[in-house]
């Protein structure tokens, strides 16, 4: 309120000082003087009204109306002054505008009434934001910690079917150097004499025929194969007969690690959330 005030009150002082100035060269001074108060006293009229229905939560587009029109006709005044004024126009003009800023600040100052909050309200709204707040960084805290266990996860099983995969890799490069060496064993030129001088013959001129061994595929890492997941209720009776396996029942970490060595596999989400469901 208080540049809203200060500046009503630097307008109407200089809209009275240029009233009596203007005027006084053309008609008594005391006739000027009277103008000047009748304009700033009709604007001051106005906006005290305007701030009793303000008050009162009361609001009157005609009382506005009038006090725009006397702000309008005190601004009027001023650059009708600048204007005929010689040798000082800029500086007039320059101060012509105060008491339309006066009445324009009012109005701020009217918005912001009808906007105000009791320091209570300001102290819930306060509380709810940063109950907001502290939500979302809960949310976050969570989501990092699931996307770190996730990614470690992901790190083991990828390394250990890395592993495997070597291995099979090697064994398959083993067996392709034996698998050609048995082959060339059998088309040698030696190798029918050979089995005639260790073997009888099945038939006359027959020498028995020397087959490879079968080379199929390898069998899948049974490891490596896609577990089903486990459903809430199995998870459940699962953690519930590890849990009480033994006298006192055991704890979380101790469960989760029975779990684990068992062949089971479920996310630390679900399994802390089965956790609390039965115990």
């Amino acid at each position: 309120m208080l540049p809203a005030v200060a500046m009503t009150a630097v307008s109407m002082v200089l809209t009275l000082a240029v009233v009596v100035m203007w005027l006084g060269a053309a008609m008594p001074w005391p006739v000027a003087l009277v103008v000047g108060l009748g304009i700033d006293g009709g604007w001051l009229a106005t906006l005290a009204y305007e701030r009793r229905l303000a008050a009162q939560g009361d609001h009157s587009p005609g009382v506005t109306a009038v006090g725009w029109g006397f702000g309008l006709i005190a601004t009027g005044v001023l650059v009708a002054h600048a204007l005929t004024a010689e040798g000082s126009t800029g500086a007039w003009l320059a101060v012509a505008w105060l008491p339309v800023a006066a009445k324009a600040l009012w109005l701020v100052h009217g918005l912001w009434e009808r906007t105000a909050l009791t320091p209570g309200a300001l102290g819930a709204i306060r509380g709810i934001q940063q109950e907001a707040r502290d939500e979302a960084a809960m949310a976050r805290a969570r989501l990092r910690a699931d996307a770190v266990t996730e990614e470690t996860r992901l790190t083991a099983v990828t390394q250990a079917g890395a592993r495997v995969a070597r291995v099979q890799a090697k064994t398959a490069q083993t067996l392709s150097r034996a698998w050609s060496a048995l082959e060339a064993v059998r088309d040698g030129e030696d190798t029918a004499r050979a089995l005639t001088s260790v073997t009888a013959r099945v038939t006359p001129t027959v020498t028995p025929s020397w087959e490879l061994p079968v080379w199929g595929p390898s069998n899948p890492v049974p490891a490596l194969d896609a577990a089903p997941a486990l459903t809430d209720a199995e998870l459940d009776r699962l953690v519930d007969e590890i849990r009480r396996s033994e006298t006192p029942a055991l704890s979380y970490r101790d469960m989760a690690a029975r779990f684990r060595a068992a062949g089971h596999s479920a996310s630390e989400v679900r399994l802390r959330a089965a956790w609390k469901r039965v115990a």
